[in-house]
């Protein structure tokens, strides 16, 4: 009898934590990643609005089989990361992490202000400094982890109204390449999932203006939706992507060959 070609993506018996996973591209992969077996921490700024809406990806997810909480935690906080790491791990071990919450706060580089700049740097960077300070050491003592980072194609094309912004996918880009190197031989990957123009509540009104010229410059000749990041989280976050280490993947339709 043939193997299971699709048995390497399986998740069953790992737990994932998705960060921002309330909508849109961490909502995606949160139920990619519950529909392959794992049982997920949502994560979620801890606002009303954002609490109901990780507990209807939760109810989602339970009400295809699977298991999930929903966690609350301001990564603009003191310690944001560290309280995340110690509520979730206390609720099971984590075996997947995906960084995909961020924020962007526009604004000309000459009018950045500290407050705004400070902000950024604490959701984007200093919060999931401590979470992968928290978790990725014991994935290594396991002997099995996935990390994946969602970036941007900001890290390499700058919006000039987001200096702030795409410096820190940029680092958060050195730090994957970093981690992967440090925990490649304890059977840990560390991968950077970048998208490309996706349309999403963020940037809609960005897109009602700009969309238009920026798909004549997407090969694939459309905006990208949320779910276009799922197979490729799926991939790195499982054992059929056990040998892709350290990668930078875009998931951007071509723009960034074009």
């Amino acid at each position: 009898m043939p193997s299971d070609p699709f048995e390497r993506f399986r998740l069953t018996d790992r737990t994932a934590l998705v960060t921002g996973a309330r909508r849109e591209i961490g909502r995606a992969i949160a139920l990619a990643l519950a529909g392959a077996g794992a049982r997920l921490a949502i994560h979620h700024a801890g606002t009303v609005e954002e609490a109901a809406d990780a507990d209807t990806v939760v109810r989602e997810i339970e009400q295809g089989g699977g298991t999930a909480r929903a966690f609350g935690q301001d990564f603009a906080l003191d310690d944001g990361g560290r309280r995340l790491a110690e509520t979730v791990t206390a609720w099971s071990s984590v075996d997947i992490l995906v960084l995909n919450a961020s924020i962007e706060l526009p604004e000309a580089y000459h009018g950045i202000s500290r407050e705004r700049f400070d902000r950024q740097i604490a959701v984007n960077l200093r919060s999931p400094m401590e979470l992968l300070q928290a978790l990725v050491p014991p994935m290594g003592v396991r002997g099995w982890g996935r990390v994946a980072t969602i970036g941007s194609v900001q890290q390499v094309r700058p919006h000039p109204q987001m200096m702030v912004y795409a410096g820190t996918k940029a680092a958060q880009l050195n730090w994957a390449w970093n981690l992967a190197r440090q925990f490649g031989g304890q059977g840990v990957t560390v991968n950077n999932l970048a998208p490309g123009a996706i349309l999403t509540a963020r940037n809609r009104v960005q897109m009602a203006t700009e969309g238009e010229a920026l798909v004549q410059r997407i090969p694939a000749g459309r905006l990208g939706r949320p779910d276009d990041l799922a197979g490729a989280a799926l991939l790195l976050c499982s054992d059929a992507g056990a040998y892709i280490n350290g990668v930078n993947l875009y998931v951007d339709g071509g723009r960034s060959i074009a």
